[in-house]
């Protein structure tokens, strides 16, 4: 899904090889990983109970399980989740759109500068799931607004969505000074994360394109992070579609994440 922005945010499209490298992981690091990041710890997607699933409507007009984003480009949590993220739904579609982009370097802000991408101008086509994403500020500090520039807001429904479960109610570990912290994932009212599922230190230093690159060896502190949380994602995601696609959902390393999850 796209929609409009209140901003042009200089936008800076990633490069076919950059989009290739994040979107197309081998299974083979998949597996080596499975859910295993010595380095920093990894938080599993969270299971809800007794929630209605959430679908929309495909390009197709197919009611799909949906996957609602909703987060900013400032935030350092949401350039670190968005890299775990895109890896785990291009396992189920394609990823169009895709811009590159960095945490705030606004002094004072956490992990300043950590690259990612944007969802900005995304698009998702995928007969297994929608993909919905609000990137609601840029990374530009308006002293005018004394804040970060607006770029997309969302509807109503996905701010009650937003309200309801990004709260500590429904989010264990967080406190009620906490609700409405971003990023704020749901896929499918199932399963929530809120904020990043590993810290954004662990890309520190790094250039996007480094990191993009890394990918492709499992034994990289960095990839273990990322693909563990992806994994994670994934088995979250096959609940979704009733473990479709069978290769993605029986593999090796989503099985592994599953067992740490408590699902089938």
């Amino acid at each position: 899904m796209s929609r409009t922005s209140s901003a042009t945010n200089g936008y800076s499209p990633s490069s076919p090889t950059l989009v290739a490298q994040v979107t197309k992981v081998p299974s083979s690091v998949f597996n080596a990983v499975g859910v295993t990041s010595n380095v920093v710890p990894v938080t599993p997607s969270q299971a809800l109970k007794g929630q209605s699933l959430l679908t929309g409507a495909s390009s197709t007009g197919a009611q799909l399980p949906e996957v609602l984003y909703i987060g900013a480009e400032y935030c350092p949590f949401c350039a670190a989740q968005r890299w775990a993220t895109i890896v785990a739904l291009s396992r189920f579609g394609t990823l169009k759109g895709l811009g590159n982009t960095e945490s705030s370097v606004l002094a004072g802000e956490a992990y300043p500068g950590t690259p990612t991408f944007t969802f900005l101008k995304t698009t998702y086509t995928s007969k297994y799931l929608v993909l919905k994403t609000v990137e609601e500020l840029n990374n530009v500090f308006n002293t005018a607004l004394n804040n970060y520039s607006p770029l997309q807001k969302p509807t109503s429904a996905e701010l009650a969505i937003f309200k309801k479960y990004d709260t500590s109610k429904f989010i264990h570990g967080i406190t009620a000074a906490q609700n409405g912290s971003i990023p704020f994932l749901t896929f499918g009212n199932k399963f929530l994360i809120s904020g990043a599922s590993y810290t954004p230190a662990t890309l520190a230093g790094l250039t996007r394109s480094a990191i993009a690159a890394g990918l492709s060896d499992p034994s990289s502190p960095v990839t273990a992070a990322i693909v563990a949380s992806a994994n994670y994602q994934t088995a979250a995601l096959c609940t979704l579609t009733k473990n479709q696609p069978s290769t993605v959902c029986t593999s090796a390393g989503v099985k592994a994440a599953k067992k740490v999850m408590g699902l089938k």
